[in-house]
């Protein structure tokens, strides 16, 4: 009986995952599965440098632009969905290609989610209106004292995880921590982890490169056409909230500009973090010959599954 393989691919942003993954999925004769919880959403495209048409007809693609910005779209949905395709995917295929840059999303697909109870939606409205209108620090300040542990281990400065947490304190009456390291469930698949990466200032070059990049494609239009839902949770994210700062006339836009960079940069550097954590994920430069990594998942697969 064959091996289901997931070659999953992570990196910080700009560092060329999606062009790796093109690669392997033509070498493999293979499909991709999109792990970038902002390429889901099909109003954004530019902010989210989601593949464009060229890249997405270079191989078959999976939640890419598949969502609208209107939507309810959690990390749960995203399992739940994903784990469905995986299975119908590897009837076809032996092996798979997972890339992106939001660490849970891949964890979810992987390893499993913790369970959490169901949370009346008002809850998630009423923290992201107290956000807008009484700002991060309030709400942390709240997480603090409902959960102390949960908010030591976490980067308290990422509005969705603060959110995330206060609202299944506030919607469960239990702490968030409560939830975590249950049984996980057991995939049908072995995964194969691939880390791309660079010296720090290569990194934050390409980020800044990447920036400029989007606003030449049009950024700033696509923020302004979306100004009137600012208030979606798919829309607090870098690229967006900086130029409706500008919109709003808090800030010029060069500001709002070297503002987007700054806060990539510190995004890159959060899921450095958080892949290197992953002691099963090889990294290579991101200018290594593409024939040494397509050599080293292959003796892998040849070696460990075959």
């Amino acid at each position: 009986m064959k091996t289901n393989i997931l070659i999953s691919i992570v990196g910080p942003t700009a560092i060329g995952k999606t062009a790796l993954s093109i690669k392997l999925a033509r070498t493999f004769r293979t499909e991709i599965l999109s792990a970038d919880s902002r390429q889901f959403y099909k109003e954004i495209p530019i902010g989210t440098a989601a593949p464009n048409k060229k890249e997405l007809a270079a191989a078959p693609h999976h939640f890419i632009q598949n969502r609208s910005i209107e939507e309810d779209y959690s990390v749960g949905d995203y399992e739940r969905e994903a784990i469905k395709k995986l299975e119908e995917l590897f009837k076809a295929h032996q092996v798979l290609i997972l890339v992106g840059g939001s660490g849970l999303y891949i964890k979810s697909l992987i390893e499993g989610l913790d369970n959490f109870p169901e949370i009346e939606q008002e809850i998630r409205e009423q923290l992201n209106d107290r956000l807008l209108n009484e700002g991060l620090e309030v709400l942390k300040t709240e997480l603090e004292q409902l959960d102390p542990e949960y908010y030591n281990k976490i980067d308290n400065n990422n509005p969705h995880r603060v959110i995330r947490a206060l609202e299944v304190c506030i919607g469960s009456g239990n702490t968030f921590t409560s939830y975590l390291n249950q049984p996980k469930p057991i995939r049908n698949f072995k995964t194969i982890s691939i880390g791309l990466s660079a010296d720090r200032e290569e990194i934050y070059e390409r980020i800044n490169r990447r920036v400029d990049i989007m606003m030449d494609e049009g950024l700033l239009e696509e923020a302004q056409t979306l100004y009137p839902k600012r208030r979606l949770n798919a829309l607090n994210t870098v690229g967006y909230k900086e130029l409706f700062s500008f919109f709003e006339g808090r800030i010029d836009l060069e500001t709002a500009v070297e503002q987007i960079k700054m806060n990539s940069r510190r995004y890159a550097k959060r899921q450095l973090t958080w892949f290197r954590k992953n002691e099963n994920t090889t990294w290579f430069n991101y200018k290594t010959p593409f024939s040494d990594i397509e050599d080293f998942i292959k003796t892998e697969i040849q070696e460990k599954y075959s």
